[in-house]
């Protein structure tokens, strides 16, 4: 169970194992002589089918000649021809829940070959319906047990609640998490500004007209603006174009194609404003989006994590403006604890509103599960967060002990052994573990803390 900030690269962190695993086995192709059962070695589940797209698209880089074949299944577009795609073959099959079950169903597709299972975005794939399907696949389908595969779930945000569920799918896990968990990274600049409802397209034109200008390497620079439903995406997306501006959007009600054509004339810049409801907030990786505005600020933070690490990405930086007003005080509280803690500057009138709307429960607008964890930034098998401790790799210890008998923390030598220690991980490298190598991506994510080691 693993959890990074947006834009750290968590599909590459389950892509890679997952296609080095495969190679070390050797490729069969998953498919049996004389059978058009498709019968791949390894599963990626995510919750959209622009997701599922993205990560097939960049899994088929990171397998460029190696002679495994990446296969994709999402609802929206033709069965016959995905079938008859997966027949010629497939080792890593990625799918939406939906039609992955309906392929199984009819028998053109065997789950009892997986030996490697990973869920992307696991937390909305068990938070927002996607429970009983996954339960399906996993539980009541002729997939091998836990145990006797791999299962990688990946997210920006697990809440105590969703690990609780996600543990169902697991054997003996680790828990990993890097840097700020649930949180977004520093280069994102975070403003917010009060407007009110009846105000808020004309400050949307003010700052579209203010960022009009090309972008990096003659790049144009794109901005994505989120709104709450599907009619008010195509509301403002009729507005918009009513009033100079080249803009397309993008939502549930929309047939695949054109979802995919909206995606690619916003990715090429012909149209370089995207209004989206949150089908476009999860792991979306779409290269100069400059500016995301949440027109409509969702009703919990862990969407709005999500919804601002389309920008930002990589290492880049990027901006995030949303607009509040009282319709948004519920979140007034988990807002101004982000800002503070990515550095950010905080209006004194967010602050005094979110004093305001504290009830002594410190639950206001946060995740969906906001029991315990606000973003599930810890292993919930510890229970409450002990101390300050971070910045350190944590050792597993009997969970039937109090948080008084808390073993000491484990630092991992160049040798890959525990070294017994409970020190920062800065020290640890400047006193040679790790061979002297940072861990992390380099892009000043933070340190890497893991628990349930045996």
């Amino acid at each position: 169970m693993a959890c990074a900030q947006t834009g750290s690269g968590k599909t590459a962190a389950f892509c890679l194992p997952i296609i080095c695993g495969i190679l070390r086995n050797g490729v069969s192709n998953g498919k049996k002589p004389a059978s058009r059962i498709a019968c791949p070695t390894a599963l990626v589940l995510s919750p959209t089918r622009e997701l599922s797209c993205q990560i097939h698209d960049e899994a088929k880089k990171f397998a460029y000649q190696t002679g495994i074949k990446i296969g994709v299944a999402y609802g929206g577009a033709p069965f016959g021809l995905q079938v008859r795609n997966l027949e010629r073959g497939v080792d890593v099959l990625v799918a939406t829940p939906g039609r992955l079950v309906d392929m199984v169903e009819r028998e053109r597709v065997s789950l009892r070959m997986i030996k490697y299972l990973a869920i992307d975005e696991a937390d909305r794939m068990l938070d927002m319906g996607f429970e009983p399907q996954i339960r399906q696949i996993v539980e009541q389908m002729d997939m091998p047990p836990a145990g006797a595969r791999q299962t990688l779930l990946f997210s920006a945000t697990f809440p105590n609640d969703i690990q609780m569920l996600a543990s169902d799918f697991l054997s003996n896990y680790i828990f990993l998490t890097v840097g700020r968990v649930g949180s977004s990274t520093e280069l994102i600049a975070q403003k917010v500004e009060f407007v009110e409802e009846k105000d808020k397209r004309r400050r949307l034109k003010d700052l579209l007209h203010a960022r009009q200008e090309d972008g990096h390497h003659g790049k144009r620079e794109l901005t994505l603006v989120f709104v709450e439903t599907k009619r008010g995406a195509d509301v403002l997306e009729s507005w918009l174009f009513q009033n100079g501006f080249s803009a397309i959007a993008i939502h549930g009600d929309k047939v695949q194609v054109e979802r995919e054509r909206a995606l690619r004339s916003f990715k090429r810049g012909a149209t370089p404003i995207m209004v989206a409801t949150d089908v476009a907030s999860r792991g979306l990786d779409i290269p100069h989006v400059a500016h995301v505005v949440n027109f409509d600020l969702p009703k919990c933070i862990d969407d709005y994590v999500h919804r601002i690490g389309r920008t930002g990405r990589a290492g880049k930086s990027g901006l995030a403006t949303a607009f509040f007003n009282s319709k948004n005080v519920a979140l007034a509280r988990a807002l101004t604890d982000l800002m503070k803690e990515t550095n950010q500057e905080v209006p004194c009138w967010l602050s005094e509103c979110a004093e305001q709307s504290f009830d002594g429960n410190n639950s206001n607008g946060m995740s969906r599960n906001h029991r315990g964890n606000k973003f599930g930034g810890h292993d919930f098998r510890r229970g409450p967060k002990f101390g300050n401790k971070r910045n350190t790799f944590q050792s597993n210890y009997d969970y039937s002990t109090s948080i008084d008998d808390y073993n000491p923390s484990y630092v991992i030598d160049s040798n890959g052994n525990p070294a017994n220690c409970d020190y920062d991980i800065a020290t640890a490298q400047e006193e040679g573990a790790f061979g002297g190598q940072s861990f992390g991506n380099g892009l000043g994510y933070g340190s890497v803390e893991v628990s349930g080691w045996d």
